[in-house]
């Protein structure tokens, strides 16, 4: 099977928790409640830089939008960059999860416990 630039069905696994965070924060994340909702939910430690970095790496790949709120209201307050997941970035994350799901088929982890 072939994969060129748009296939998302591979995508690494720090691309995938933060995709799937920013899903669930439906438009409110920024780099801090994202990586704090994935510590949480998931158990895995990233930092601030890693998430910065997957953010921008998956605005390029067109699988999520970002755009800058009001500065908050505290003297010097500051805009945040909030993201929302693209269409695209649904399919990728369904298409990633259909692949693992395949692999799994037979194996110990899809028998119902």
């Amino acid at each position: 099977m072939a994969s060129g630039p748009a296939d998302h069905s591979r995508l690494p696994e720090v691309e995938q928790l933060v995709l799937l965070a920013v899903l669930r924060l439906e438009g409110t994340g920024y780099a801090v409640p994202i990586r704090d909702l994935i510590a949480r939910e998931a158990g895995v430690e990233l930092s601030r830089g890693s998430i910065y970095v997957t953010l921008d790496r998956l605005e390029r790949k067109g699988l999520v939008d970002s755009w800058f709120s009001e500065p908050t209201r505290e003297p010097g307050g500051k805009a945040r960059r909030l993201f929302r997941i693209r269409p695209p970035g649904v399919v990728a994350l369904k298409a990633a999860r259909r692949a693992i799901d395949r692999l799994a088929t037979g194996t110990v982890l899809s028998r119902r416990v």
